[in-house]
């Protein structure tokens, strides 16, 4: 198992880079994570990432893009709630890329 190193503290991550154990998120990992795929997080990102790990707390599960798109249309306006606004914040797939970020485990449906 690979790790990432967070303020001296290593965390383990999968193959695919997600993080081991969940409960031992902190928000540096989301902004190491994120550095490693040449992004600066910004306000927009972490209105997704904490959404997600809202929705998580709530449902046990992590959204696919079709459900995460709607949620996020709920609660935070339609304007945040579509694929073209996800996908410019996360280029590598909204639901993939920010539950990752978020320390949620792969979206089902995901390849």
């Amino acid at each position: 198992m690979s790790s990432i190193t967070v303020d001296g503290k290593e965390y383990g991550v999968d193959e695919e880079g997600y993080l081991a154990d969940l409960s031992t998120w902190v928000p540096g990992i989301a902004d190491v994570m994120a550095a490693q795929d040449d992004l600066t997080l910004t306000d927009e990102h972490w209105d997704i990432i904490n959404f997600l790990r809202e929705y998580y707390e709530e449902y046990q599960i992590a959204p696919a893009i079709r459900v995460l798109t709607k949620a996020i249309g709920k609660k935070l306006g339609k304007e945040k709630g579509n694929s073209k606004y996800l996908y410019e914040l996360f280029p590598y797939g909204p639901a993939k890329q920010a539950c990752r970020y978020a320390g949620l485990p792969k979206p089902t449906g995901c390849v």
